[in-house]
């Protein structure tokens, strides 16, 4: 499946500890001139627990109640994890449920920037 950037998208996900895995959602962060090109993209993990959000800038809310969340496609409120990035062949990612608009993939940018401290 070719994805773009902003697409959420469900992965499987194999554990840490290789005993198993399951689907979660992750968002495309890698551009689209690079999808266009590659086989594989960049995806940051998607996670319900928003605790860190508050403290940790490379996390940025994704929240269903507003309209920008409503477009993710996500069941419930939940954290782009900036500093938890993986690649993936575009047939592991099993489907597109939503996408981030532009003026939210910016607060993503941000987010990108801490956690691999760039300017």
């Amino acid at each position: 499946m070719k994805v773009s950037r902003g697409d959420v998208v469900t992965v499987d996900d194999p554990y840490s500890d290789a005993s198993g895995r399951k689907v979660r959602p992750a968002l495309v962060v890698q551009a689209d001139a690079r999808n266009a090109i590659m086989n594989q993209t960049v995806l940051a993990m998607i996670t319900k627990n928003t605790s860190p959000v508050r403290t940790d800038p490379s996390q940025v809310l994704i929240d269903i109640a507003t309209p920008d969340g409503q477009l993710s496609g996500l069941n419930s409120t939940s954290a782009v994890t900036c500093g938890n990035l993986f690649t993936v062949h575009e047939d592991k990612s099993n489907k597109k449920i939503g996408t981030l608009p532009v003026s939210f993939m910016q607060q993503i940018n941000d987010a990108l920037k801490n956690a691999l401290e760039l300017p």
